[in-house]
């Protein structure tokens, strides 16, 4: 008597985790050949699921054997969300950006980079996600080599690890990045919060030797704090300027910040008013070159 079709998928899903390429289409085949030929019935809905994926895994191969992921740059600074596969990523990038994608609970429901805007602090940030890495992505296992290329030009990155994994898997995910030689300012989203003790969090941070935070899709307070994170990585300051935020470098100066509204005022401005951490008071006359800090008011006198 067949295996019940429900049970029978997910143990299909468990021996594709971590296949790809040649070797996901060859094992899908193999399966095809192992299931009852049924025209009806919840075997023939199986049946016609593994020729999808079969079919999924064609185009991914096409798209990941090649050097380079194009991902165009927006706003002002690009965050990737990196982790192994069913960690939790899409989740979070619908949840933070209220992108519509497509999510799931196997993996490599995701194959190639979703990037999303998002405003963050009143600017824009782009976050990306990158599809599940796995064990061998260096050397281009899985596609690995155009997926850490994307991950590559990203201003910073997000380690993403579900509260139920081992962590093992971090381990994993970070030593392909050593090996493709990527470093970036990092923290470590712990997700699926819902699922575990929050004491997870801590153990993650500790092991791996990074800022951790604590998230839940379903838990808005950890989310506007992910946020708050998200903006530190940036390495950016917040300035208002004609009562809209601009991003800028940290040393920046009034000139500069007058040049990111127009390179005309940065050449007529002469100063500026400032009210926030850099004034010593309210609306505090400051000349071109005062250095500015984040949360300032300024108004560029030219």
């Amino acid at each position: 008597m067949p295996i019940p079709h429900r049970v029978q998928k997910q143990m299909i899903q468990r021996r594709l985790v971590g296949k790809e390429g040649g070797e996901r289409i060859k094992l899908l085949r193999t399966i095809l050949t192992e299931l009852p030929d049924y025209k009806n019935g919840p075997y023939a809905d199986l049946r016609k699921w593994v020729n999808e994926q079969i079919e999924e895994s064609r185009v991914r191969k096409k798209a990941v054997h090649r050097d380079t992921l194009a991902v165009r740059r927006e706003g002002v600074a690009q965050i990737a969300l990196v982790g192994p596969p069913n960690a939790g990523k899409s989740s979070l990038l619908q949840a933070l950006s209220s992108i519509q994608i497509k999510t799931g609970d196997y993996a490599f429901t995701t194959t190639r980079p979703v990037p999303s805007v998002t405003r963050i602090h009143d600017c824009r940030v782009q976050l990306v996600e990158i599809p599940g890495l796995i064990e061998g992505a260096a050397e281009d296992r899985g596609g690995g080599r155009a997926l850490l290329g994307v991950l590559r030009g990203a201003d910073a990155m997000v380690l993403c690890h579900a509260a139920d994994m081992p962590l093992d898997e971090l381990a994993t995910i970070r030593g392909e990045l050593e090996a493709a030689g990527i470093e970036k300012r990092a923290i470590i989203a712990v997700t699926k919060l819902d699922e575990a003790d929050e004491s997870r969090v801590d153990e993650v941070a500790r092991v791996a030797g990074l800022p951790a935070i604590g998230v839940s899709v379903l838990d808005d307070a950890s989310l506007d704090l992910l946020r708050d994170r998200l903006w530190e990585l940036t390495g950016l300051i917040r300035v208002w300027l004609r009562g809209e935020a601009q991003a800028l470098e940290p040393g920046a100066t009034v000139v500069d910040a007058a040049n990111s509204v127009h390179h005309e005022l940065a050449e007529s401005c002469i100063g500026a008013r400032i009210t926030g951490p850099s004034a010593k008071f309210e609306a505090q006359r400051v000349g071109r070159e005062h250095v500015l800090a984040d949360g300032d008011v300024v108004e560029i006198l030219s």
